[in-house]
């Protein structure tokens, strides 16, 4: 019986292919190659060659024509590669044609990326998500996968053979284990969600970290924390969130949480993934959106993070841009080419410490907003405003006295309105 599972590494050396269909193409394709090699290295896997190859027209059955495809296959034979791996991303079919025709196992950057999801999850719902993207995408290639049972004994026009009922039972089961991994997923998230919804009643406002995949987001973490978070010059270091305690200048604690890094033609399917490691950061109250600005690329990526940040609904979150590792960028047009890409952001060397403490000062501006905090009694029959003001993220103390609740916050919005009858003038902070 078929079963999905982690594939093992019996895979060492592999040759990168990138189809692109107009030169002017070329540029972007091989900053991607770049990356999916250091995908491929993260997995233990030898990237023995890499190219980029333009063709003038689609080919349905092999992407390439079949001069093109001839000259791949023989230089995989020739470098004695032992896999092959498309930036592009593949149909079932042209993965079955590929791999009949070079006798080596053919898959594209959606795998890479699920088995480099799969090695770094810790948590439960990480691992889960992982295998529910994978369970996903199996569906369509089980063909693929008992191809030899249909050679062995076909079937007519009224007699199936026993490839074809294989598929259909393996795709039952498929799918069954797709649903009960989704209601599994489902009773994690509720149980995340109430552990959230008990930290929120701390008056603490929030902050998250997010940005391309090794920005150095888990480094300033433990920078500013004091903390010994994993952090790794590696792709997806860190999958799961972690959240640290800070301290900022005034003596003001806020809590901060690093998040799973993004990354250019994300797969569909880890959208969702994505959604449960960065829910964390889609309530936060400011987000830090930390940039490796040594990276010739660094601009792009950036693209890709706002990109990824609105599907996910966090678009239009408060954002202070954070130019890290500027220790190893010493291109000042680069640095004014960052500064006209965004309006609030800070320099900063999250390996050496440099500028964290002018970082800690813009956070406070950014999250004091402008305002005073104000000191306000409210009658415990109107609690459920206290809550409201735990919830916007605006409530700095609380503590229960005769009469109701002495709460000091910054309200905004509607609740600013709604507060004002309860504001206790003489105790302006």
């Amino acid at each position: 019986m078929f079963e999905v599972k982690e594939k093992p590494k019996l895979v060492e050396r592999a040759f990168l292919l990138s189809v692109i269909r107009r030169e002017e193409e070329r540029e972007e394709a091989e900053s991607l190659l770049e990356e999916l090699a250091e995908l491929v290295l993260n997995l233990g896997i030898e990237v023995c060659w890499k190219t980029v190859v333009r063709t003038r027209k689609t080919f349905p059955g092999h992407i390439l024509g079949k001069g093109k495809l001839e000259e791949v296959l023989n230089q995989v034979k020739e470098l004695n590669c032992d896999v092959i791996i498309f930036d592009n991303e593949i149909s079932p079919g042209q993965q079955r044609n590929w791999e009949e025709e070079a006798k080596v196992l053919v898959i594209d950057r959606h795998e890479v990326i699920l088995d480099v999801f799969a090695e770094r999850a810790q948590t439960k719902e990480a691992s889960l998500q992982v295998r529910l993207a994978r369970l996903e995408y199996s569906l369509p290639r089980l063909r693929r996968a008992w191809t030899h049972l249909g050679r062995q004994r076909g079937g007519g026009v009224t007699q199936r053979g026993e490839g074809e009922a294989q598929i259909e039972l393996d795709q039952r089961m498929l799918r069954d284990k797709i649903a009960s991994t989704k209601r599994e997923i489902t009773q994690v998230s509720k149980r995340r969600s109430t552990s959230r919804k008990k930290r929120q009643r701390i008056p603490l406002r929030t902050l998250a970290i997010v940005g391309y995949t090794n920005a150095g987001k888990s480094t300033l973490l433990n920078c500013m924390t004091g903390s010994d978070v994993l952090s790794a010059d590696k792709l997806f270091a860190t999958l799961d969130p972690t959240s640290r305690k800070v301290r900022l200048p005034s003596g003001r604690t806020v809590v901060l949480t690093d998040t799973v890094g993004f990354i250019r033609k994300l797969p569909h399917r880890l959208v969702d993934a994505f959604k449960a490691t960065l829910e964390e950061a889609l309530v936060a109250d400011l987000l830090l959106h930390v940039v490796d600005l040594s990276n010739p690329d660094f601009d792009k990526q950036m693209e890709t993070t706002v990109e990824v940040l609105n599907e996910l609904g966090g678009g239009d979150k408060e954002t202070l841009t954070v130019y890290n590792k500027i220790d190893l960028a010493d291109n000042a047009v680069m640095k004014i080419k960052a500064q006209n890409l965004a309006d609030d952001c800070v320099f900063i060397s999250s390996k050496t410490g440099e500028g964290i403490e002018g970082l800690l000062g813009l956070i406070e501006e950014k999250l004091d907003d402008g305002e005073d905090a104000l000191q306000y009694l409210v009658p415990h029959a109107q609690y459920s405003l206290v809550s409201g003001l735990r919830e916007q993220g605006c409530l700095l103390s609380e503590e229960v006295v005769e009469g109701g609740v002495q709460v000091k916050a910054a309200p905004r919005g509607k609740l600013k309105h709604q507060m004002k009858e309860f504001h206790t003038p003489s105790s302006r902070s």
